[in-house]
């Protein structure tokens, strides 16, 4: 008996006087990791052409070190002839020259080396441009490349011989059918998104060579990773003893023939093949950190898909492991502005059982091909929306300018460049389009929001930049900039990093999320998301919590400050009001909770 008091006297002593950070479990370098998603053609310009570029991206390198990113993901720099601004490559070993050239990549690699930041490329593998060099020898039938493309014949044409049908009904993301007839060739090619993005065969042993030397050769020039766009789309069904491919059921959604929701994707959306190429290209990574040396490379997939979809990418039942990242799209697609904190705790809570023990989660609440935070939830909600992101556990990911709570910029038709929304036409472009959330980064209030010295802009600013950009916002104290800088910084405390998590639905309006750590403070997010007043008893959130609480982060408009206190048992919100409380565990209770885990565990 006498050894185990001594044994405890010696416990209490370590205890009161050193954080245990040490003993917590030891995080990879993305595990807690910000990235920032940066659209280049909007970020920055550097050569007055109203085009952001890979030198603006370099220059404002900083700018992502100070509001605490450790990563960027950079949407396509390569060479293309932009039918889709970027994700129709024609060659994807070279750099657009809009984008200026390699030798200003190598630059940015070295300088985000230099401020310890990640570079994460998007990696486009389920099609090229049809003037790709592959695409035109492919039409051209040489040897080797006749199958780098699905091609199919066409159906006989009863009305004009000479015009034959397409293949089966599969249907174009961007309208009207998925194949298009190639005259050299005189077949139809197969092509997902627009026809100037012909798919890729992955059924063929020399594409997946061929897409994994694309993978060595980026990692040779020093990046950190990749995002794989669109990566439940790369296979498709096998076909049958004819060749033939099957049709696809009608969904009974729409009555539009030619509206990609008119049938159900069975034979091109999430095949089989899709998640075992991502086991493929995670070996390759691991097998060239082996090889190479350095930090993990990173692995992030981009599905809109079922949960039971994208659980098997983060690792298969074999043991195989997939992405690092399987991208948690959930914010987006289930949660707008009339959602309810019963609705948020479904969302989320449902994520987190898909994550196991040996992954991690992550939250990503805005990207180029989405309506933003500020407009999707209103713009009285833009902090509360950061700082439900922001602290939950895992990884973040941010849009460029959600940080800064820039809006949808109204876009007329005459100025609509996206194919997604042109195809559309005029009267219904506005429902596709993706160019109001692709807006010129607002830098500052001078011309043209300090996007460009020039002239013009490939979009317009968006008109709110007088006082939405990040000039006017740093000097600011409440603004979303600096809102989101201190939730960074508070990512980075101990409890973020190890603490427990638990998401609790008040009542209808008032969503919370507490983080604890036994070893460090307790801190609970508190959201208002309606338009009423609501007092909540923080008693019944948390055990054991002190009669008064601290303010640590408030949004912009509260009236409360940084280190206010509150009244545990009547903690009052104003609409939409949020605001993440720190209850300060006393030191004695910190070492007791320590050496009891100590104890136990003993």
């Amino acid at each position: 008996m006498y050894w185990r008091l001594l044994l405890l006297t010696s416990l209490v002593t370590v205890v009161s006087t050193v954080r245990l950070r040490s003993d917590q479990p030891t995080k990879d370098w993305w595990e807690h990791a910000g990235f920032y998603q940066i659209y280049p053609r909007s970020f920055k310009d550097s050569d007055q052409d109203g085009i952001g570029d890979l030198n603006g991206i370099t220059e404002k390198l900083p700018y992502l070190k100070d509001i605490g990113m450790r990563g960027f993901w950079l949407s396509p720099m390569y060479k293309s002839p932009m039918a889709d601004f970027g994700y129709d490559i024609s060659d994807f070993r070279d750099i657009q020259p809009e984008y200026v050239t390699m030798d200003n990549f190598r630059r940015q690699v070295a300088e985000a080396k230099r401020l310890g930041l990640k570079v994460i490329l998007d990696y486009v593998p389920n099609h090229s441009s049809d003037e790709h060099e592959w695409f035109l020898k492919s039409a051209q039938r040489v040897a080797g490349y006749e199958d780098y493309y699905v091609w199919r014949d066409g159906k006989p044409n009863p009305d004009d011989p000479s015009k034959p049908l397409p293949p089966n009904n599969w249907l174009s993301g961007f309208r009207g059918s998925a194949w298009q007839w190639n005259d050299e060739r005189k077949q139809f090619y197969y092509h997902l998104f627009t026809a100037k993005q012909p798919d890729l065969n992955f059924r063929n042993p020399k594409v997946v060579e061929e897409m994994k030397e694309i993978l060595r050769f980026w990692l040779d020039l020093g990046v950190d990773g990749f995002r794989i766009d669109s990566v439940g789309c790369m296979f498709e069904v096998l076909p049958d003893e004819n060749g033939d491919f099957p049709d696809e059921p009608l969904s009974g959604t729409t009555q539009d023939v030619e509206d990609f929701a008119y049938l159900e994707h069975i034979y091109t959306i999430d095949r089989p093949g899709n998640v075992e190429m991502v086991y493929e290209w995670r070996k390759l990574l691991e097998n060239y950190r082996k090889e190479h040396g350095g930090d993990t490379r990173i692995l992030m997939t981009e599905s809109w898909s079922s949960l039971d979809i994208i659980k098997p990418y983060f690792r298969d039942i074999r043991g195989n492991e997939g992405a690092q990242m399987p991208f948690n799209f959930r914010l987006i697609t289930e949660l707008n502005a009339t959602s309810t904190a019963y609705h948020f705790k479904n969302v989320i809570d449902s994520w987190m059982a898909i994550v196991d023990e040996n992954h991690t989660a992550n939250w990503v609440l805005g990207n180029h091909d989405r309506s933003r935070v500020g407009t999707r939830f209103g713009e009285r909600r833009i902090d509360g929306m950061a700082m439900v992101e922001l602290t939950l556990p895992g990884v973040s990911v941010t849009y460029q300018g959600d940080e800064i709570g820039m809006t949808d910029v109204d876009i007329t038709w005459e100025q609509t460049v996206d194919p997604a929304g042109c195809n559309e036409g005029r009267e219904n472009y506005a429902a596709k389009s993706r160019d109001p959330v692709r807006t010129p980064f607002q830098w500052d209030d001078s011309s043209l929001a300090g996007f460009t010295s020039g002239t013009n802009t490939w979009l317009p600013v968006g008109p709110n930049y007088l006082q939405v950009n990040v000039k006017v916002e740093s000097s600011n104290p409440k603004s979303h900039l600096n809102i989101f800088k201190a939730l960074m910084e508070l990512r980075e405390s101990d409890t973020f990093l190890y603490g427990d998590w638990r998401t609790i639905a008040f009542n209808e309006q008032v969503f919370v999320i507490v983080r604890d750590l036994p070893s460090s403070s307790t801190y609970i997010t508190v959201v208002n998301l309606g338009n009423s007043v609501q007092i909540i008893n923080g008693s019944q959130l948390v055990k054991y919590i002190p009669k008064a609480l601290s303010y640590a982060i408030v949004d912009g408009l509260s009236s409360h400050n940084i280190g206010d206190s509150v009244n545990t048992g009547s903690i009052k919100l104003q609409p939409y009001e949020a605001f993440v409380l720190e209850a300060k565990r006393p030191a004695d209770r910190m070492v007791r909770a320590v050496i009891c885990d100590r104890w136990l565990n003993f």
